[in-house]
Order: C-alpha cells, then structure tokens, then sequence
C-alpha cells in the first residue's frame, strides 16, 4: 500500500496548513465560536481529501486519543502506552479489560465506513434501532448536529460516555460527509462538558472540535511525510514479506514484530532496519514486548 512515493517529497509544502486565527482565537460568543469550528472543519477536510494522508493511519491513530480520553473520563488511569499494550499483546480467548475494550471499540468504528452496523459492532449494548434512531436526531449544521446526538444517548443512557461520543462522532462525520468516522469530539471535550446540555453543550462541542482540529490536521501532515519517508526507504528492505510489513506499518497507529509476516527473528531484524532508516519508530522505550510505529 502506497500513499506518497520519494518523488511527492517535495509537495509537501502545498498541503495545506491550519491558519493560526483559527486555533489561537479566544471567541466566547457561540456565534464566533460556531465560525471557528466550521473553519477548522472545513480545513480539515481539505487535508483528508488529499491522497497524500495516510487516512486509514491517521484514524486509528485519532482513535487511540479518543480512547484515552473516555478511559480518562471514567477515571481510570490507563493512557496511550497502556491501551496499546492492552490490545497488541491481547492472546486469543483473552479479555483486553475495561479500558482496552474501550479502545478496541473506537478502532472498530474508525475501520469500517460510518453505519448502524459499524456502530452496533462496536457497542453491541444497544440495539441497532437505537443507534439508528439517535443518528436521526441532530439537525442542522455538522456540530450541532453532533451535538444534538450527543444529548440524546446521555440523557438515555448517563453513564454511557464513551458510546454517546462514537454515535455524535459518526454523526459529525456523516454530516462533513465524510465515509469513515474522524474521531475530534472525544479528545476536546471533558468531564464537566459532558454534564452540559442545550446551548451550553453546542458552545462546548464547538469549542472542542476547533481544538482537536488544530491537533488533527498537524497530525495529518506529519503522518503524510512520515509515510512517504517510509515508501521512499522501503525499496532497500530485502525480507521477504516487507512489502505487507510496510503495508502494516502504513495502515496502524503501532505494530508489534510478533504480527509481522516474517519469521520472529528477521520481524526484529526488520523493525531495527526500519528504525535506523528514520521510517519507523519504537515508542515503549522498553528492551522486549516493543512496539514500532510511523
């Protein structure tokens, strides 16, 4: 799987930067605050229509934020490096935990396109009339709408926090007109947020998407030219199996070398390769169980 190849390097350039007024203005109004968020999405979806994002990358990895968030919001203290270890070194049979399974639900809705019955799969505690019926309830612009989702299942169901967020998410993303879920609610909004309803709500909503925006699109540009290092150097990997290896490495926020298609000890051989080459990254920072990523 190619995203960029060495010859888009230099285009990198031309993708387009999230303007600084729009992150760094302090609006109070929900009118001003509304205009914000509607330009940082409208941004945000220049950047994801182009072919140099790594799209499928850049949302699991926006979904590992989503899930720190909502495992933050229940006060558990798990975060990134433990919800990593959670599912990749999940064995078959094995139950990944409240928080890993929190995770596992937000990289389930990121992989498929937006539908009732991505979200059933993903929070299979409700039925999927439900989830239709919520879906339906938003009006209006994409935050609001968003919004207005997100109110309906927490006054269903208070305590389901992390599910009323991936229904207004899959909301947002329907109403952006976006394919797959882009997770930007989870990771701007709090706890407090959360207890708000009406206008009070909107204005946090808003305020949160303008946020994870400013943090997404960075994200997005760096993924891109990360990715195209990654394809440009991959012509040097002679392993067999590196192609997949790459594709694996393109498509996910982190791999372990144990789900490589290579032979244990030539999968540690390549992800030390792919390390000295600046591609990849180990970002445990431990002697065993690493764990690599673009």
């Amino acid at each position: 799987m190619t995203f960029a190849g060495p010859d888009h390097i230099s285009d990198f350039a031309t993708l387009p930067r999230i303007p600084a007024w729009v992150t760094s203005a302090r609006a109070e109004a929900i009118e001003d605050v509304a205009f914000l968020s509607g330009a940082a999405l409208n941004h945000l979806h220049l950047v994801l229509g182009r072919e140099e994002v790594p799209l499928v990358l850049l949302r699991d990895r926006l979904a590992l934020r989503a899930a720190e968030a909502c495992v933050a919001y229940s006060g558990r203290p798990e975060r990134a490096g433990e919800l990593r270890d959670a599912v990749q070194f999940l064995l078959p049979g094995d139950h990944p935990g409240p928080a890993g399974e929190v995770y596992l639900s937000w990289r389930r809705v990121v992989e498929r396109p937006v539908s009732v019955k991505t979200l059933y799969r993903a929070l299979p505690a409700f039925e999927a009339e439900q989830i239709g019926a919520w879906l339906d309830v938003g009006q209006g612009m994409p935050v609001t709408r968003a919004a207005a989702v997100l109110e309906a299942v927490l006054v269903a169901a208070p305590r389901a926090e992390g599910s009323a967020l991936i229904v207004a998410e899959a909301a947002l993303a329907q109403a952006c007109g976006w394919d797959h879920l882009v997770p930007l609610l989870a990771a701007g909004l709090n706890r407090t947020d959360l207890r708000k309803r009406g206008g009070d709500l909107r204005l946090a909503c808003h305020r949160a998407v303008a946020a994870s925006t400013g943090e997404a699109v960075p994200l997005a540009l760096d993924l891109a030219r990360r990715a195209a290092h990654l394809n440009a150097v991959s012509p040097q990997l002679r392993a067999k199996g590196a192609g997949e290896a790459v594709g694996m490495f393109l498509t996910r926020d982190v791999v372990a070398p144990a789900a490589l298609p290579l032979p244990d000890r030539a999968a540690r051989r390549l992800c030390d390769r792919l390390v000295d080459l600046g591609a990849v990254r180990e970002l445990t920072g431990r002697d065993t169980f690493r764990l690599y990523g673009v």
